[in-house]
């Protein structure tokens, strides 16, 4: 009984001829290096995703929460946002710094204000005087002197495209 002799497919050998002469750690090390450098974009830069994105800049500590109301009109703008406000975002700081990100939101008018709720009780504390003792911003960083702006001063465009806004805080 003659068996013919079994043949190894050509990939087979060529493959062990290969791993025979470069050692697997080189080979490992060289796939890393693949795999991190064809990464690396997507590493630098955020998705961006379509939505309103903010940059809360000026916060004077990491204590508490910060809220971001986003009004689509001005019934309620911006004491009672969260009564009124159409979306909400309320966030931990971190460093002294955060970010709302506002995604599936429609195309329209909006306006938005922002508030650094150190004793996290859910809202705008003030002095005596009515002056707020927290931190507070509206979009388009408009100047308040006597009161909170109209949402005329503080609305701005949407039109359903990733949108990137940087407010500061005023206290």
């Amino acid at each position: 009984m003659n068996e013919p002799p079994v043949r190894k497919p050509a990939t087979t050998s060529t493959l062990r001829g290969v791993q025979g002469r470069i050692p697997m750690s080189a080979l490992c090390a060289a796939w890393l290096a693949v795999l991190m450098f064809a990464s690396l974009p997507v590493l630098a830069q955020p998705p961006s995703c379509p939505g309103i994105h903010v940059k809360i800049l000026n916060i004077r500590n990491s204590t508490g929460t910060v809220a971001c109301a986003l009004f689509e009109s001005p019934k309620g703008f911006p004491h009672e946002f969260l009564k009124f406000a159409t979306n909400i975002m309320i966030i931990k700081i971190r460093k002294s710094q955060a970010r709302c990100d506002f995604e599936d939101i429609p195309p329209g008018k909006y306006a938005m204000a922002v508030v650094h709720d150190e004793n996290m009780n859910g809202k705008l504390d003030s002095k005596w005087l009515g002056i707020p003792s927290e931190g507070y911003g509206f979009s388009n960083n408009p100047k308040t002197l006597l009161g909170a702006p109209s949402f005329s001063a503080a609305s701005f465009r949407y039109d359903g495209r990733s949108i990137d806004m940087t407010m500061r805080l005023n206290y």
